[in-house]
């Protein structure tokens, strides 16, 4: 195994700096991340990352599979999964600018304002999966980067990398804004954090609609 990884470690190396440049580039993940961070709990706002990993994880497997240029070829699927993309971030963008202002004070805005673990990896999962970008980014990073030829073994441990790369980013994000110093400098204004957030979901849902 060690000498297939040696073998392999250019595409390794190439795939993980890819990877990392795609994760910090500002995005509908950022943004649901930034907002369940601020908003609810430090738990909700790792969950969330979690989730975004499982969506990458989701990518990883039908491109395993051979299905990924299918999918960009059939113009009416990538149309259906941008319209359900879109119309996710629109939902919950919506739902973001119908915040209200919540108690004043920390432990009783989040004791009664959380959401499920459910919600939490399923906001994440959802934002990721059903972006379409993130559908030809993938397509793109293995069909450039990554020979179809190489052992299955590699494969997996080419979609392990996505994994821990997307869940390392976004839960080190969650961590520094989730802390309890940051969210009490915005409980006062976490609707508005929650309103303009929302506005920013719906404004990327908008352009995912339209651009890709």
């Amino acid at each position: 195994m060690p000498s297939l990884l040696i073998e392999h470690l250019s595409s390794i190396l190439s795939l993980s700096g890819l990877m990392m440049i795609s994760l910090i580039s500002p995005g509908p993940d950022f943004a649901v991340v930034v907002k369940n961070s601020l908003v609810y709990s430090r738990k909700t706002a790792l969950l969330t990352a979690l989730g975004i990993a499982l969506g990458a994880l989701v990518h990883v497997t039908y491109i395993l599979l051979g299905l990924g240029l299918l999918i960009t070829q059939t113009p009416w699927l990538l149309f259906s999964i941008k319209c359900l993309g879109a119309g996710y971030l629109f939902y919950i963008g919506f739902k973001g600018l119908r915040a209200k202002k919540m108690p004043s004070t920390l432990e009783n805005s989040h004791h009664k304002h959380d959401v499920s673990t459910f919600s939490a990896i399923r906001s994440g999962f959802l934002t990721n999966a059903l972006n379409p970008k993130c559908i030809l980014f993938f397509v793109s990073l293995f069909s450039v980067v990554i020979d179809p030829n190489v052992p299955f073994f590699i494969m997996l441990f080419y979609g392990a990398i996505v994994f821990m790369e997307t869940l390392a980013w976004f839960g080190f994000v969650a961590f520094c804004l989730s802390g309890k110093r940051t969210r009490e400098k915005f409980n006062a204004i976490g609707h508005w954090v929650e309103r303009f957030t929302g506005g920013v979901l719906m404004a990327l849902g908008a352009k995912l609609f339209f651009t890709v």
